[in-house]
């Protein structure tokens, strides 16, 4: 059979649809994806087929900070944003109009669902959705105008097909149109969210794919106490003062540090002995190792973390991390505050919640709880394969 896939965003937002497309292709299956240009070598290293979509990371970022201008300014910004976006959504809409053809089943991640419904829905085939978490909490963190905004976007692509408009927002049409909607994380961490048997759960979905680093990051851990891993993802956090922070509160606690970069820039900030900055590192290799995890909550994070069985404190900047704050905490396996109120004095209270046995204790009973991940990619991929080949899910 063959899939059509789209995913946009950064790392986190592409590596779920990765992981289950390199997992749909071991089966023999025919698989094309689609994926910002920045990420065509992530997804490409996995060994799929991959086609550019939509604009690169960078505009991404400023498309996102032109959106909180449109919130604090509506009426000088919005028309500009919803332009900006409907401009988007027609590039994305031609490249996906493309991959989609002849394919048995189309899956979107979440920021595609709305321009991936009307195109599935165009050519007569199943959609899958997949999300990382819960979509509520995409709702409820973009407000009233982002929803305004993506359906008027919606409604222009979908007369543009020939379809009428939409009733309602984009989540609330994979419901009413009885879509797939594959839930990317464990239920321990939401158990509010009603598993009514079309929001199956499969847990976090990831490549597990190695590092050129892990090797000497291993090495340099096996010289000593294990390592508080900090790292913010794609999330840039471009303050040189945060290395700094870290160093001298893991010092003062008698800690070392591995901090991973990822999208910031820390080669010019002095280190210390016990502090070694890397650009990445495989989470499923490191995370075993180390004393804790320090991130910036987004989810493949904070299931890598969990997995590892290993306390959390997530210093969240905006979107969905916020909520994974809240479930790390309730779950009592850590904590979570806001990155711009950290301070060296409130890092080290943190880390030393988060140290103590109760702490250390549940975070190694919930990973006994968590779905193991070569588990949640055969769960994924067979109800990809059930759904296109029925032709529907259920």
């Amino acid at each position: 059979m063959k899939f059509a896939l789209a995913g946009y965003g950064g790392r986190g937002d592409i590596e779920p649809c990765a992981a289950v497309g390199r997992e749909l292709l071991r089966r023999g299956h025919e698989v094309r994806m689609a994926v910002p240009p920045s990420m065509l070598g992530l997804v490409e290293s996995a060994g799929l087929a991959a086609v550019a979509y939509g604009p690169g990371t960078q505009e991404q970022i400023n498309t996102a900070t032109d959106f909180l201008l449109a919130v604090q300014n509506p009426i000088g910004k919005l028309r500009e944003v919803m332009d900006h976006v409907g401009q988007i959504w027609a590039e994305k809409g031609a490249t996906l109009m493309s991959l989609a053809k002849g394919a048995d089943l189309l899956l979107a991640g979440m920021s595609e669902q709305g321009p991936a419904a009307n195109i599935a829905e165009y050519y007569g085939i199943p959609l899958a959705a997949l999300h990382f978490f819960p979509a509520q909490v995409l709702i409820s963190s973009s407000g009233w105008l982002y929803s305004d905004i993506t359906k008027e976007v919606a409604d222009a692509q979908r007369r543009a097909l020939g379809f009428p408009n939409t009733t309602g927002p984009s989540p609330q049409q994979l419901v009413d149109g009885g879509s797939l909607e594959i839930q990317a994380y464990d239920e321990i961490y939401f158990p509010e969210v009603a598993a009514d048997g079309r929001r199956p759960f499969v847990g976090a979905l990831t490549l597990e794919l190695p590092t050129d680093a892990d090797d000497e990051v291993l090495s340099w851990i096996d010289e000593g106490r294990p390592p508080i891993y900090f790292g913010f993802g794609s999330t840039p956090v471009a303050n040189p003062d945060t290395v700094a922070m870290i160093s001298a509160a893991c010092a003062q606690l008698g800690e070392r540090a591995l901090i991973c970069s990822g999208a910031n820039d820390f080669s010019r900030v002095p280190q210390s002995d016990h502090v070694k900055v890397v650009d990445a590192v495989n989470h499923a290799a490191i995370f075993p190792a180390c004393r804790a995890v320090v991130h910036h909550g987004g989810a493949g994070t904070t299931a890598a973390g969990l997995r590892a069985g290993i306390p959390t404190l997530i210093l969240w900047v905006w979107s969905d991390q916020p909520s994974w704050a809240a479930a790390v905490s309730q779950l009592e396996v850590g904590c979570g505050r806001p990155f711009f109120a950290a301070t060296q004095e409130s890092l080290v209270a943190d880390l030393r919640s988060i140290l103590t046995p109760h702490c250390v204790t549940r975070a190694r009973q919930v990973a006994a709880q968590m779905t193991k991940p070569a588990e949640s990619v055969a769960r994924a991929a067979d109800l990809l394969d059930d759904t296109a080949r029925l032709g529907r899910f259920g």
